[in-house]
């Protein structure tokens, strides 16, 4: 049977959905880039945002009528709030957590509906068991890029976010198997790799006296980079500023495979609206950490998320995290409107800034990223860059690419065979939030 899989969602439902194509490829189902060929269809599921919930109401209600004229099978998991979960066992043949992924083949070939799993016991119904679920080898999706999971679960409860109610309590995975992977991944020639985790900062954190750190852990990556003396860059995402020490920049700093790039979510810039957001930082704790930063590692690019019109955002509050766009002059920022979601604190509260306010603070906030950004990048220009060749690009007859800072950098070639390999770029001309150059040189490996 050809089965199709869709994932919704962050990084960490890409990497789950890595190890659902594993399980499935193991049972002998063969993967198809076209779902309507698909007997079998599967989707990875994100509870955070609800344009991706009513994605998913608008794909089963589709291969639901499917059924009338063809033998289909639909299943669901990934990172689900209890609600969703409730509504979805009416609406596909099988729903599951990724905890009980090993399980999936023998649910699909009995058409099982798992029934929703409550606390029982202080058992953590999401991360019951997710050994099994981490020891399952991952299809990975690229050959030169891949994304490793360090834990999963937060315990942080930011009064916006329903995470902690979709993936339960932060449990770190074991490092020796962390480790086993990472060096894996090197062997076999990966040039980026990235560790996941709703706080990967406070990797160990729940193992104390166990565990290693997640400094320590960095470390014995950078390590293990010197032993094995072959180019790629390791990444993280996401940290919170909370427990983002010194050590772990002070570690960054020292070792050539740690990549230079920092992604720390400020989420807002007034110290009222992180209260009321229950993030536990201020903006004072978020400077002394960009300001190391900058001290330790200077060249570091600089990424963060912030959330626009959170409830009782004042427009002064909002101009505090316009001014700190201007102290921190980041690199890039994702910055998203605020949405209620059911089942975090902030859902009970009044969404009391209008859609069109909340789209002008957006707006606001892109404009004042440009202003640094671009000056950034101007200044790169006529300098040689080492990139990672990541895909085509849009613009016909280039190839895209991005910096250890994970800036985007593209350039004239047709040459796809450069694709997944580290080039020298000379950069020419810069725009708001890429480059182009021309190429320099091409690694030995490739030109043979």
């Amino acid at each position: 049977m050809k089965y199709h899989v869709i994932t919704l969602g962050c990084q960490m439902n890409l990497s789950d959905s890595e190890r659902v194509i594993s399980v499935l490829d193991e049972a002998g189902y063969e993967w198809t880039d076209n779902e309507e060929e698909a007997g079998l269809i599967g989707i990875l599921a994100c509870s955070v945002r609800q344009k991706a919930i009513d994605k998913v109401y608008s794909r089963i209600h589709k291969w639901n009528k499917w059924k009338n004229n063809k033998n289909l099978i639909t299943f669901i998991s990934g990172c689900m709030l209890p609600d969703d979960h409730e509504k979805f066992l009416k609406l596909f043949d099988v729903t599951f957590q990724m905890k009980d992924l090993p399980t999936l083949p023998e649910l699909i070939s009995q058409y099982g509906i798992t029934t929703p799993t409550h606390l029982k016991s202080g058992i953590d119904p999401h991360n019951e068991n997710i050994e099994e679920f981490w020891n399952v080898a991952p299809n990975y999706q690229s050959n030169f890029e891949a994304f490793i999971p360090i834990q999963n679960g937060c315990d942080k409860f930011c009064t916006y976010c329903a995470v902690p109610y979709t993936r339960g309590r932060e449990v770190s995975r074991p490092s020796k198997d962390i480790l086993a992977e990472v060096a894996l991944l090197v062997a076999q020639g990966f040039k980026s790799i990235t560790l996941l985790g709703q706080n990967v900062n406070s990797y160990g954190l729940d193992k104390k006296g166990e565990e290693i750190t997640f400094p320590q852990l960095l470390r014995e990556i950078g390590e293990l980079g010197n032993r094995m003396k072959k180019e790629f860059w390791l990444y993280f995402t996401s940290p919170h500023p909370r427990d983002m020490t010194d050590e772990v920049i002070e570690v960054i700093a020292e070792y050539p495979v740690l990549g230079k790039q920092i992604h720390l979510p400020m989420q807002s810039g007034d110290d009222k609206v992180l209260m009321r957001m229950n993030r536990k930082h201020n903006l004072e704790k978020y400077r002394h950490i960009v300001q190391t930063i900058r001290r330790l590692i200077p060249e570091a690019t600089l990424f963060t998320d912030v959330i626009v019109g959170f409830t009782g955002e004042t427009e002064e509050q909002f101009a505090n995290t316009q001014k700190a766009f201007h102290e921190f002059k980041f690199n890039m920022s994702y910055t998203a409107i605020y949405s209620p979601r059911p089942g975090a604190t902030s859902h009970r509260w009044v969404d009391d800034i209008p859609q069109d306010e909340k789209k002008r603070r957006l707006h606001a906030l892109t404009e004042d990223l440009r202003e640094h950004s671009l000056p950034y990048n101007q200044a790169l220009i006529g300098k040689t860059m080492r990139v990672l060749v990541r895909g085509t690009d849009r613009k016909e007859g280039f190839l895209s690419s991005h910096t250890e800072g994970k800036l985007i950098v593209r350039f004239a070639s047709d040459n796809e065979t450069l694709i997944g390999q580290f080039v020298d770029v000379k950069i020419t001309a810069a725009t708001d939030f890429s480059t182009e150059g021309e190429l320099v040189t091409v690694e030995k490996e490739v030109q043979l």
